[in-house]
């Protein structure tokens, strides 16, 4: 099984940024890594939250209404994010029992293939994405009205979840297409 440093060896060289993105990523997918400590610190905020619940709780007897959906809701978009930065670095879980088995050549064409793949395979997933915000948005009626979670507090969480979701699959659609062409490049460039 090749390693994650063995395949970073490999595109070390064309790569000067201290991004741990894939330098087939691109930009985007620079902007991608970066945009992880975001999402990092919105889990220790649910952590923090998760604490201060706990503290109001069981010492003063005084839980908040807010705090369990509001840390579900930082926690659900880091992991939504998550698979964008996963793509963007290369490190999402596959099978590669058949890849690392392959030569370097045919494995250069398994990228651009198997990126074409996601991207097409995101772009679905988008269109779902779109159908779940056209519900969580538009009332019957065409109006906007967000979907709440039906609790005490009622937060439009739910809806905001769902427009997130889109946005990551619209990005992570872009992002599978920037990989396609850059490993095709790369393909090419070390076929001529």
């Amino acid at each position: 099984m090749t390693s994650q440093s063995d395949e970073s060896a490999q595109h070390g060289a064309e790569s000067v940024s201290k991004s741990r993105a894939l330098p087939e990523a691109g930009r985007l997918g620079r902007i991608v890594d970066k945009g992880g400590w975001l999402f990092a610190a919105g889990i220790v905020v649910a952590a923090i939250i998760l604490l201060i619940e706990v503290f109001l709780r069981y010492v003063f007897n005084s839980p908040t209404s807010w705090a369990h959906e509001t840390t579900t809701f930082l926690c659900g978009i880091a992991f939504l994010y998550g698979g964008l930065f996963c793509a963007a670095r290369n490190t999402h879980v596959r099978v590669v029992l058949i890849y690392d088995a392959l030569p370097a050549r045919l494995r250069r064409i398994f990228d651009v293939v198997i990126s074409a793949a996601s991207a097409v395979a995101a772009l679905f997933f988008a269109y779902a994405a779109w159908l779940m915000v056209q519900k969580a948005v538009y009332a019957p009626s065409g109006d906007i009205r967000l979907e709440r979670s039906g609790s005490a507090w009622n937060p439009p969480y739910p809806a905001f979840t769902k427009i997130f979701l889109l946005a990551m699959l619209i990005v992570l659609t872009a992002q599978f297409i920037v990989l396609t062409f850059n490993h095709f490049r790369r393909l090419r460039a070390k076929a001529g």
